[in-house]
């Protein structure tokens, strides 16, 4: 099964994993208008989709996603009478809304970066829950080298939390560009692959998560993003613990407790 967008395309490699490649390789796939209501359309596609149990994120050609298409990204419909800054503002937060949209989706992200992941790119690759990419792959905020703020589609929120904030800050306010080793050495991804074996390393962490129970997962991305933005230990204990017993009383869990003290596989049934 595969559906049709313009701008990408989502396949099913395998059962129970999703793909979204964004197609515009001519561009490096760089935003516009139509990429990213694209994006989310695709997003709300398979977050209500219930066998899907993991999607991946990667880009066609040379890229994974250059950021705004500087020769134009497109008006949002319905703001053509606006302002000039009303207009920005309608844009800005039609793509930064991606990132919200990642984070709800129950299924967990994976970003399998090759090439340039700039700017917006750079953001869809932070805002993804798991990030591997391909040795060709160089990794840059852009924002500041553009006139604007290092801090943009929630980059300023989530690099701090996956490098430390003063690697975060020298990459912000100086633009720099880093490659794949640099990525892997500071954190930012958790490994870097031949670029040709990208795709089947994705494939490969998909299928290990996918081993797991549906709720156990959506509840672990869910509680995972939450803990980052909950002010104390407390808090964050009190919200494991309240899954912990939710989950625990799931049909899922009892049968993955029964299989695992008759050394067997479970089958989850998503109950």
């Amino acid at each position: 099964m595969e559906d049709e967008y313009e701008n990408l395309v989502v396949d099913f490699p395998e059962p129970e994993i999703a793909r979204i490649t964004l197609d515009r390789p001519e561009r490096l796939n760089a935003m516009t208008y139509g990429l990213v209501t694209d994006l989310h359309q695709a997003l709300d596609q398979i977050d209500g989709d219930h066998s899907v149990r993991v999607l991946i994120l990667t880009g066609a050609g040379r890229g994974f996603c250059a950021g705004l298409d500087l020769t134009g990204f497109g008006r949002i419909p319905g703001t053509e009478d606006f302002g000039e800054q009303q207009q920005g503002m309608a844009v800005q937060q039609h793509i930064a809304e991606l990132v919200h949209r990642m984070r709800d989706v129950r299924q967990p992200i994976i970003a399998g970066v090759n090439g340039a992941a700039a700017g917006g790119g750079f953001a869809l690759a932070c805002a993804s829950d798991v990030r591997y990419c391909g040795t060709s792959a160089k990794f840059g905020t852009a924002f500041v080298r553009l006139g604007i703020s290092g801090c943009d589609i929630g980059v300023s929120w989530m690099l701090p939390r996956l490098i430390g904030a003063s690697r975060a800050g020298e990459l912000m306010l100086t633009g720099r560009v880093i490659d794949a080793e640099e990525a892997n050495r500071i954190g930012l991804v958790t490994n870097v692959v031949p670029d040709d074996e990208l795709q089947d390393k994705c494939l490969s962490v998909a299928r290990e998560i996918s081993r797991n129970s549906p709720f156990g997962v959506w509840m672990t991305k869910e509680v995972m993003w939450s803990n980052l933005e909950i002010p104390s230990l407390r808090a964050g204990i009190d919200l494991e613990n309240r899954t912990q017993i939710l989950a625990a009383g799931t049909e899922d869990s009892k049968t993955a407790m029964s299989s695992f003290l008759g050394k067997g596989e479970p089958i989850w049934e998503n109950r």
